[in-house]
């Protein structure tokens, strides 16, 4: 049957299902070429207006699956077990969940990708760690996770190539919260990779992509259905992001804080989401193991050196400082009652630890430290948050993103903190 892209974006445009041989058809000649940006991106904003049902969707992730190889982990001897997030700011959770999660008897194949925009990427955080490297083979990746039981890295280039240029097509052109592209963008790579089980981390707030419970609860549901049609055990949890998670968003910064948990300290609203996603990973791999004994007896930071080692880290060096700092203190004395993590996700990628384009590079030791939480106390001129970069004349842009981005009520004013996780879906 002969296809053009015309009559595929009119199918769309027009509130019509997309057919199997239509989505086929446009994922394989987009890949290759033979439908242009232009099309493709007419086709992604029909989708963004008028949406795909379950089967659509489900062909379209299938349909860029198909696109590149699949990843084989069969001759483990471990079960496997992944996790994702859509994205936040301070959210480093991966750096202590897949050393957790392998202490505990799984095999965490963790494909990661860097950040754009006010959301920070894991390989940006990990390439801080002098020597360490995010790009390996398909062998590297396979030697590195039988040896320690768990690999962060890049995807190769053979995984999933008909997202790597939709993705990039859907941030230009606007189309990045249409939730069945997201669902299929991030369940095409999480399919190919060949995990065993999924555990999938849907940010809710003002620093997520997905602003309502209602959106994220509709993207948890499509991603959740995906992996089950393709016999990938998956769940996911809708956790807050209207508040950075711990106590700071940059590169450097956050491995630091992410080594203390690892240490069995840390802030208590990472160290709780940590323990919470490696219980439903562990559940999901079918295995009975104490996340949280884990982390206290220190086994998890053996996996954790251990894994930064096979990929050229040194665990022990010291990690990048910004060279300039600028502390800014509380206005008034009272509670603490917002700090929004969009803002402070602006500021820290206008500090240098975030890009505005793929190509751009980041400073290891940009962003931005919090000395308070929303519920806590706080007296006029007391340090609030204190802002690293290399490039001073990034302050004052950074300072504008700020000065909103906090709410001082009176002494003694009732404040109810969000839960962690707000919701579970399976």
């Amino acid at each position: 049957m002969a296809m053009d892209a015309v009559s595929v974006i009119r199918t769309k445009r027009d509130r019509g299902e997309l057919s199997d041989e239509q989505i086929d058809w446009v994922i394989d000649a987009y890949t290759r070429g033979e439908v242009a940006d232009y099309q493709m991106a007419a086709l992604n904003m029909a989708v963004l207006l008028n949406g795909m049902n379950r089967r659509e969707i489900a062909r379209w992730t299938a349909a860029m699956i198909a696109s590149g190889e699949r990843m084989d982990f069969s001759t483990l001897s471990r079960p496997t077990a992944d996790k994702h997030s859509t994205g936040g700011v301070g959210d480093k959770i991966t750096l202590p969940l897949a050393p957790l999660v392998a202490a505990c008897g799984a095999a965490v194949p963790q494909l990661s990708g860097r950040g754009l925009g006010h959301t920070g990427g894991t390989l940006d955080k990990l390439e801080s760690i002098p020597g360490w490297r995010a790009l390996l083979s398909n062998e590297e990746m396979l030697s590195v996770l039988d040896g320690t039981g768990a690999v962060i890295c890049a995807a190769g280039d053979g995984l999933a190539p008909a997202d790597k240029k939709l993705y990039a097509l859907r941030d230009v052109t606007s189309t990045v919260e249409a939730i069945p592209l997201i669902a299929s963008s991030i369940m095409s790579k999480k399919i190919a990779e060949g995990t065993g089980s999924l555990v999938l981390d849907v940010k809710v707030g003002t620093g997520a992509f997905m602003k309502t419970i209602e959106d994220a609860r509709e993207l948890a549901s499509t991603m959740v259905g995906l992996g089950t049609d393709h016999g990938v055990k998956t769940v996911a949890l809708l956790t807050d992001m209207s508040t950075p998670l711990g106590l700071t968003a940059g590169n450097a910064l956050e491995v630091r804080e992410s080594v203390e948990v690892l240490a069995g300290g840390g802030p208590a609203d990472v160290v709780e989401l940590t323990i919470a996603l490696a219980r439903e990973m562990l559940d999901a791999a079918g295995i009975k193991a104490d996340p949280a004994k884990a982390l206290a007896d220190g086994s998890a930071m053996d996996v954790w050196r251990r894994m930064i080692a096979a990929q050229g880290g040194d665990p022990d060096a010291a990690l990048p400082t910004a060279k300039e700092q600028h502390v800014v203190k509380a206005r008034s004395t009272g509670v603490l009652t917002r700090l929004d993590a969009y803002d402070i996700g602006i500021a820290a990628w206008r500090l240098g630890a975030g890009r505005a384009r793929k190509e751009d590079p980041v400073q290891a030791g940009a962003g931005v430290e919090l000395h308070a939480k929303p519920g806590d106390t706080v007296r006029e001129g007391q340090p609030l948050l204190t802002l690293h970069t290399d490039t001073p004349e990034r302050f004052d842009y950074a300072l504008q993103a700020v000065a909103g981005a906090y709410d001082i009520d009176a002494p003694g004013t009732a404040f109810t903190a969000s839960p962690v996780v707000l919701e579970r879906i399976a």
